[in-house]
């Protein structure tokens, strides 16, 4: 619902210089489309990128009366709050962008759109969009898209929140600078608020889960042809024992490559630190190996990790070149950070043609 040229405003309150405002994060990093101001009191009157290294210059406002300066036509929620209650303050600029006569997008697990208050604050021809939520007509998934003609590439991770939807973009935004067919897939709050579309694979009843990202994969991929790229975003990690969302995304999409997606250093469960990461070199097999399942007679060759893409933005150059360099000697795949150098040899590496 949220189209490309929307000029969004940001409800980030107190998210700017916090792990809560991710979604927000995201989309100031990754949203193509006009982001007119950000409100977050903690940092009204602040520049932008001092505050989150963020390259791009958008006002930093108090509330949503000072935003509606700029023109904004829809208000995004930016935050990701411990059990996906609004805060009261974000909740009073929420309701006034409705009252304001701007539509309203959210991810969270509660649904702003069964809120009589803010329901009847929603003016004509306008929306609210709770993304979060189980797609209609489910079915079980069956291996559709492997039939599909274009390349599919699945990114996975050693933890949750190491970079999975980022690296896909940045592959995204290097495949459409060098004119080469792209196309994404958002599996999470975010990276659908970035795309616009998408299936937010938490919402789903998980007998359904493979089947929606199937139907997701199969709707993204039409018109596509053999020299085409799709990306999907990873969800989750094999790793992590309270993680259900990787078999899912390996049987939905179906993936002709994979994109291995680890945080440098990280030798356990972020939040789990008795849960040990097995070697990227395991870690490689066990992916291959359970995406060779599953798959139907005739399907493309097996599926393999073709890159590596490393986050190493708590590292300097020094370290993160270090860590770069060792990952690629000991995987013999290509090992890239795509917010740090650039996503254009991850995307060569990807486009291998099968």
């Amino acid at each position: 619902m949220l189209r490309p040229d929307d000029r969004v405003v940001l409800l980030q309150h107190g998210g700017l210089g916090s792990l809560t405002g991710k979604t927000g994060l995201a989309m100031l990093r990754h949203r193509h489309g006009p982001i007119v101001a950000v409100i977050d009191p903690d940092h009204a009157g602040a520049d932008l990128e001092a505050i989150t290294g963020i390259a791009r210059v958008v006002p930093v406002v108090a509330d949503l009366a000072a935003a509606m300066a700029y023109g904004p036509e829809v208000a995004v929620v930016g935050l990701a709050p411990s059990g996906g209650q609004l805060p009261e303050p974000l909740r009073r600029d929420a309701l006034a962008a409705l009252q304001s006569g701007l539509s309203l997008a959210s991810g969270l697990h509660t649904r702003l759109g069964d809120d009589p208050v803010f329901t009847a604050a929603c003016q004509g021809g306008r929306w609210i969009w709770d993304l979060r939520q189980e797609p209609v007509d489910l079915t079980v998934a069956q291996a559709r898209a492997a039939a599909l003609p274009c390349q599919r590439i699945l990114a996975v991770g050693t933890d949750m929140a190491v970079g999975k939807m980022s690296a896909c973009l940045a592959v995204r935004d290097a495949a459409q600078h060098q004119g080469v067919s792209c196309r994404f897939v958002g599996t999470g709050q975010a990276g659908i608020l970035i795309s616009g579309r998408g299936v937010a694979l938490d919402a789903v009843r998980v007998d359904y889960a493979a089947g929606a990202v199937e139907s997701a994969v199969m709707a993204e991929a039409e018109g596509l042809t053999s020299n085409d790229m799709l990306l999907v975003e990873g969800q989750g990690s094999l790793c992590h024992p309270g993680s259900t969302a990787t078999l899912p995304l390996l049987r939905g999409s179906q993936p002709t490559g994979l994109l291995l997606v680890h945080r440098a250093a990280q030798a356990t469960i972020s939040r789990l630190p008795q849960v040990p990461l097995p070697p990227l070199s395991e870690l490689v097999q066990l992916y291959e190996a359970l995406a060779a399942i599953g798959r139907p007679l005739g399907a493309s060759p097996a599926v393999k990790v073709r890159a590596v893409a490393l986050n190493t933005a708590h590292l300097d150059d020094d370290e993160a070149h270090r860590w770069l360099t060792a990952t690629e000697n000991e995987l013999n795949l290509p090992c890239v950070d795509p917010l740090r150098d650039g996503a254009e040899r991850l995307l060569n590496a990807l486009r291998i043609q099968v």
